[in-house]
């Protein structure tokens, strides 16, 4: 029996966890799910069902006073555009089974999101008679600096990896063990700037390095062709070699293998490189998601072009990019502040 893939195993599971929160909302959220089925990824999904599901508990507690499996259509069509307004500013803190939570404009400008793709389908399928949910401004996000690392806490990452010098015996060992996967991985990071789960996604067959090249499966399950240097090539080769030693089933096809010689987990490469980034730079909270910052601005630092820096970190818009990357905007305004000459006999 041919072996579930990680993309196709993580389809299941959203699909598993979005029935759970379906269960839970009024009928015809079924209907619109299987609506946007086919222009949506299962992730996407996901999120908008437990989006929905703090929706209806909101609107059922203190909108319509009633349970969420009493809310028909009728009453979604009286919803008012001061009730959503009245939902985000509840969302800043929230309690939802017995737990407390939190959202910043970010948080509340998703959920938004969530429930203007929830009115419009309503709308479009004429099931109710306005879309109040487009009348709703979405919440000013602020930029955010971002954390990276700069070059000589790249230089002293690296050196943590291979010399583990400053954890117990016991880590020490642990590392050594583990050497030839860590490095590969964070160098990957830092040379290509992927996303953790196209990361663990990768498969062996994935690459080519008669062309330092490697496919991987982006957002929304397109599929790029990316590109490496020589130094990555190297990490690869040195833990593919290490990989062939291991006692794997016949089918496991994973570029990146756990210590139980399965296909390492998302959880398991977020600690690994928070592991040594604590030492390496312990005043930042580096990620792996950090690391593809660190990848993009040198990126965006050697080519200056930000269209580059956009298809090659698999943005589809690129004003996502731009708002990630105005600091670097900002050096380089810095940079050309002296170019121009006012008094020429100066």
């Amino acid at each position: 029996m041919a072996k579930v893939d990680f993309y196709q195993k993580r389809d299941l599971n959203n699909r598993i966890k979005m029935a759970k929160y379906l269960e839970n909302l009024p009928y015809f959220c079924q209907d619109y799910f299987i609506g946007i089925e086919n222009t949506t990824s299962s992730l996407t999904r996901y999120n908008y069902s437990m989006d929905l599901n703090i929706f209806f508990d909101y609107i059922a507690k203190y909108v319509f006073k009633k349970d969420v499996s009493n809310i028909t259509l009728q009453d979604i069509d009286a919803i008012k555009a001061r009730n959503i307004e009245q939902y985000l500013s509840y969302l800043s803190y929230y309690e939802l089974n017995g737990m407390y939570y939190k959202n910043d404009e970010k948080g509340k400008a998703r959920k938004l999101a969530s429930l203007r793709s929830f009115f419009k389908y309503l709308f479009n399928h004429d099931l109710i008679s306005s879309n109040v949910a487009s009348k709703i401004d979405t919440p000013k996000l602020h930029n955010k600096e971002i954390i990276r690392l700069e070059k000589n806490e790249v230089n002293k990452l690296m050196n943590v990896i291979e010399n583990p010098i400053e954890f117990s015996q016991h880590q020490q060992a642990y590392n050594k063990n583990t050497f030839e996967r860590d490095n590969a991985i964070v160098t990957l990071f830092l040379g290509t700037g992927i996303r953790i789960s196209e990361l663990v996604g990768l498969n062996v067959e994935s690459f080519d390095f008669s062309e330092n090249a490697f496919i991987v499966t982006r957002k929304g399950g397109n599929q790029t062709m990316l590109y490496f240097s020589d130094e990555v090539a190297m990490a690869l080769k040195t833990w593919l070699e290490k990989r062939a030693t291991l006692e794997l089933d016949n089918d496991e096809k994973a570029m990146f293998i756990s210590l139980q010689n399965k296909r390492i987990s998302i959880r398991a490469v977020e600690n690994l490189v928070k592991k040594f980034a604590q030492v390496a730079s312990p005043l930042k909270k580096i990620s792996p998601h950090k690391l593809r910052s660190t990848f993009g601005t040198n990126l965006y630092k050697e080519t200056r072009d930000i269209y580059i820096v956009a298809d090659v970190l698999g943005h589809k818009d690129v004003n996502t990019t731009k708002k990630h990357y105005a600091a670097i905007s900002e050096d380089m305004r810095k940079s050309v502040a002296d170019k121009i000459k006012i008094n020429q006999n100066v």
